[in-house]
C-alpha cells in the first residue's frame, strides 16, 4: 500500500486553514448537482452556502480564535487561487515554494531566511585593505562562518552566520584548521576567490504567526530563548527553548542587545520566522568572540531577495 504524498506548510496555522477550505470544497462538490438547463456558463455555489453546523465544519473565524488570531477571510483568499476545474471543484490552494500558504501568503521574510538543502558557489573579492569580511570557524572537521562583516566583500557575496565552507578556490577544506583557513584566504588572489557553501546545517527556520495581540508566545533573554508560552504559535510551530536566535525574517540578530531583537519582532509582519540555533553549538561558535565584536562588526543588514 502505497503512502499518500501530502501537501507541506510553512505553519501549523496555514495546515489547520487549509484542512477547513478543502472539507468546504468538498461538501459544496458533494452537494451541488448539475443544473437541467446546460445553455450558459455553470457557476458552482459557494463554499459557505448549505454548510453544516460549524462543530463539523468550523468557519474561518472560529478557527481564528482558536488559534488566537485575526484571521480575515478576503486576506485568506487573496493567498488561494480560485480556479474552477473539473468535477465541480470549487477551490484549489495556490503552493510558493512548494508549500502550501493560505494564511502566510508569499511574504518576503520568509523568502529572506529560507535555508536551502544543496550547495552553492560564491565568488567574492578582496576589499581595498585586502580583505574579504569572514572570519571562519572548525567544528567537528568541518569549517563554519563565525563573522561576516557589515559592508564587506562576503555580506555582499551573501554569506551568513553558520554557513558551512566546503572548498575555497577548488581545495577542500574538510579537516583543516581555522587558521589553515585563514592562510588560504589570506594568499588568495584579489580579484577572484570562489567557496563552495553549504547553507546554515546548525540552523533550522520556525514560520509562526502573531496573535490578536501581536505576540508569537515565546520569553527570550541575552539572544536565548527561555521559556514558550503554551498553545501559542511559536509552541505550537516547534520552537525550542536552550535555542539561540539567529536571524528574525533572515535578518541577523546576534550581538544585538534584547531592546534590540524586541523593536525587530515588535514591528515584523504577522507571519514572521525565526531562525534557531542549538545553544551547545552557538556557544561553540561564537567561543573566544567578544560581543562587542559581534555587534559593531556582524551584518545586520536586511537580505536582498
Amino acid at each position: 500500500m502505497n503512502a499518500e504524498r501530502m501537501s507541506l506548510y510553512p505553519s501549523l496555522e496555514d495546515l489547520k486553514v487549509d484542512k477547513v477550505i478543502r472539507a468546504q470544497s468538498q461538501f459544496a462538490n458533494a452537494t451541488s448537482s448539475t443544473p437541467a438547463i446546460t445553455q450558459g456558463v455553470y457557476q458552482p455555489q459557494p463554499a459557505t452556502q448549505g454548510m453544516p453546523s460549524s462543530t463539523l465544519y468550523p468557519n474561518l473565524e472560529e478557527l481564528g480564535d482558536y488559534m488566537g488570531l485575526s484571521l480575515n477571510s478576503d486576506e485568506v483568499q487573496r493567498n488561494l487561487a480560485l480556479v474552477p476545474v473539473a468535477n465541480n471543484q470549487v477551490a484549489v490552494t495556490s503552493s510558493v515554494g512548494g508549500m502550501v500558504r493560505p494564511v502566510t501568503g508569499t511574504d518576503v521574510g520568509i523568502r529572506r531566511a529560507e535555508i536551502l538543502p544543496g550547495l552553492r558557489e560564491v565568488i567574492i573579492c578582496k576589499d581595498q585593505e585586502g580583505k574579504v569580511g569572514l572570519r571562519l570557524r572548525d567544528i567537528d572537521n568541518g569549517m563554519f562562518v563565525q563573522l561576516v562583516q557589515a559592508n564587506s566583500p562576503a555580506a555582499l557575496g551573501g554569506l551568513r552566520f553558520g554557513d558551512q565552507v566546503l572548498q575555497i578556490n577548488g581545495q577542500n577544506v574538510a579537516g583543516w584548521s581555522s587558521d589553515k583557513a585563514h592562510k588560504a584566504l589570506k594568499a588568495a588572489a584579489e580579484q577572484r576567490i570562489e567557496l563552495i557553501v553549504r547553507d546554515r546545517p546548525f540552523q533550522r527556520t520556525v514560520t509562526m504567526h502573531k496573535d490578536s495581540s501581536g505576540h508569537v508566545g515565546f520569553i527570550f533573554k541575552s539572544g536565548r530563548i527561555t521559556s514558550l508560552v503554551k498553545d501559542g504559535s511559536a509552541a505550537r510551530n516547534g520552537l525550542l527553548t536552550d535555542h539561540y536566535i539567529c536571524e528574525i525574517n533572515g535578518q541577523n540578530v546576534i550581538g544585538l542587545k534584547d531592546t534590540q531583537i524586541k523593536d525587530i519582532l515588535t514591528t515584523s509582519p504577522t507571519a514572521m520566522t525565526i531562525t534557531i540555533m542549538p545553544k551547545f553549538i552557538y556557544e561553540h561558535m561564537i567561543k573566544k568572540m567578544s560581543s562587542g565584536l559581534l555587534k559593531s562588526s556582524m551584518d545586520h543588514s536586511v537580505p536582498e531577495v
